[in-house]
């Protein structure tokens, strides 16, 4: 006797179970996009403060010179990109050059596309070798004194591999300041960030979260690497003591610049968006 075959039959799902799963789909799908414009939510108002063909809103100060001598073309834009070069130098004779932004800023995200290029100029600091800085909460340039080498200011120092050794970048320096860490008062002049080492002439990104004398982040290559809060002046030290008025230490504003310490550096990206304070 033969056995009967069992068919299976898929039955179509009714519209109202259609109609469910559309809907389900259509409200992940909702809240996926959501997602993504809160995450995009400000990021359309980023500022470019360098245009790509001059220097057009910033100034220099280099230590020995006066306010807007460029000395020795070390700042310039050459093919859309703004670079520290030396190669108009027989040596560097303590140069320590800044590129200050026209405009103060207080509460903003900075970002950064830097890469190191070529051989230190002769005669400088082995510290300095693959070593530059972006600086804010700057004291102004006028303010500066004619032989002042670094501005009152918190730095980010930026430092590239050497080939071999660790070399993290996005640190934290403290030119005529101090900053806070776990609530402690930080007095150190210069700090390592978590970062990686990065080798070579490759271009880094970094960003700094800045709101105002509050708490500060550093990030690289969309890392963060360096948290800290309450940045303010150092009352010990004589440049930075010309800037306390009314007993207030704390700085929660100041103007940004680019360092030029000694190793040529080229920057691609320097923009800017505001946050609300």
């Amino acid at each position: 006797m033969m056995k009967s075959q069992l068919t299976i039959r898929h039955r179509p799902l009714p519209i109202n179970r259609w109609l469910s799963v559309s809907l389900a789909l259509c409200i992940g799908l909702a809240s996926m996009l959501c997602a993504e414009a809160k995450d995009n939510e400000g990021k359309k108002g980023w500022i470019s403060l360098f245009n790509g063909k001059n220097l057009d809103g910033w100034k220099a100060k280099f230590a020995g010179h006066e306010l807007n001598d460029n000395y020795k073309n070390t700042f310039r834009v050459e093919n859309g990109i703004l670079k520290v070069s030396y190669d108009q130098y027989d040596k560097f004779d303590g140069k320590f050059g800044h590129l200050f932004y026209k405009n103060k800023f207080s509460h903003y995200i900075l970002r950064v596309e830097y890469r190191f290029v070529g051989d230190q100029v002769p005669e400088a600091p082995g510290w300095a070798l693959r070593n530059n800085g972006i600086m804010f909460h700057c004291q102004s340039p006028e303010s500066m004194t004619k032989g002042q080498s670094f501005p009152v200011s918190v730095e980010v120092q930026l430092l590239g591999g050497n080939g071999k050794d660790k070399r993290p970048t996005g640190n934290v320096c403290t030119p005529g300041t101090h900053i806070v860490m776990d609530g402690k008062l930080v007095t150190s002049h210069c700090i390592e960030s978590r970062s990686k080492t990065y080798h070579g002439d490759q271009w880094v990104t970094v960003e700094v979260e800045v709101h105002g004398d509050s708490t500060i982040k550093h990030t690289v290559n969309g890392e963060t690497v360096f948290e800290y809060e309450k940045p303010q002046l150092d009352e010990n030290d004589p440049d930075a003591k010309k800037l306390i008025k009314d007993g207030s230490k704390m700085l929660h504003e100041g103007y940004i610049a680019l360092q030029a310490e000694s190793h040529p550096t080229e920057f691609r990206k320097v923009e800017i968006l505001p946050l609300q304070k």
